[in-house]
């Protein structure tokens, strides 16, 4: 198989990306088609849906391998399932879906080269991922109502308020990436922190320790000063 694509995301890493798509609504970025994908014609009628699923590759993780157990974070990261029991990035051939809301599509010319570039919204992929193809929603096929999930059959509940400190605040900007579509830092920082980004077993504990993730080309720096409080309490540009 071969990348058709490449995502352009507010996710510089791994680490605090929400654990599905569509829990940080703010979490806007791009899939950029290019070469013989960027031609308008691959495209033709894609606007008409307004989710599409993206398959991709972990390509972060596929050289580490698989395992046929995995850990789930919805059951605290100590009890076992099977791989194919998970959503686990650690697959046998390293591929995974997200599905994500269509913003706008737009045939353009970047860098001198035909570029179909998708807007999405919701994204939980780390910025540079690379898109093995790409698929319309379909409601009528897709949306079973009275399907059972086990161990994952209710959307997590626990959110922790976020506080900012005065430092932090000061840091805030808006600027617009040139990498990114213009999106609201503040209300993304949030969204993706009152989710808890630690590992599960740390999740619901108070902490003195220190935080950092790199969102939208800023360095976030956190800590855990209540069970259910994460205060932010530096951010810094990144160059």
């Amino acid at each position: 198989m071969i990348a058709i694509g490449t995502i352009r995301s507010p996710y510089g890493e791994k680490f605090a990306i929400p654990r599905q798509p569509g829990l940080a609504p703010e979490a806007l970025g791009y899939c950029d088609l290019t070469g013989e994908f960027g031609v308008a014609e691959t495209v033709r009628g894609l606007n008409q849906f307004s989710h599409i699923w993206l398959i991709f590759q972990f390509h972060q993780t596929v050289a580490k391998g698989w395992q046929p157990l995995v850990r789930p974070p919805r059951l605290g990261g100590n009890k076992k399932v099977g791989v194919f029991a998970s959503r686990s990035t650690f697959r046998p051939n390293g591929i995974g879906m997200s599905l994500v809301e269509l913003v706008d599509v737009e045939s353009l010319n970047i860098d001198g080269q035909p570029t179909n570039r998708l807007t999405l919204r919701g994204l939980d992929l780390v910025d540079g991922t690379p898109v093995l193809d790409i698929k319309p929603y379909l409601p009528y096929a897709e949306a079973i109502t009275d399907a059972k999930a086990g161990y994952a059959d209710e959307k997590p509940s626990g959110q922790l308020a976020v506080i900012w400190s005065q430092a932090a605040l000061q840091g805030l900007t808006n600027k617009p990436s040139a990498q990114l579509p213009t999106l609201d830092i503040k209300v993304l920082i949030e969204q993706v922190l009152s989710q808890d980004p630690r590992p599960a077993y740390q999740a619901g504990k108070d902490s003195d320790r220190i935080y950092g993730v790199k969102l939208a080309s800023m360095d976030v720096k956190f800590h855990f000063p209540a069970p259910t409080v994460v205060e932010v309490l530096s951010l810094v540009a990144l160059c």
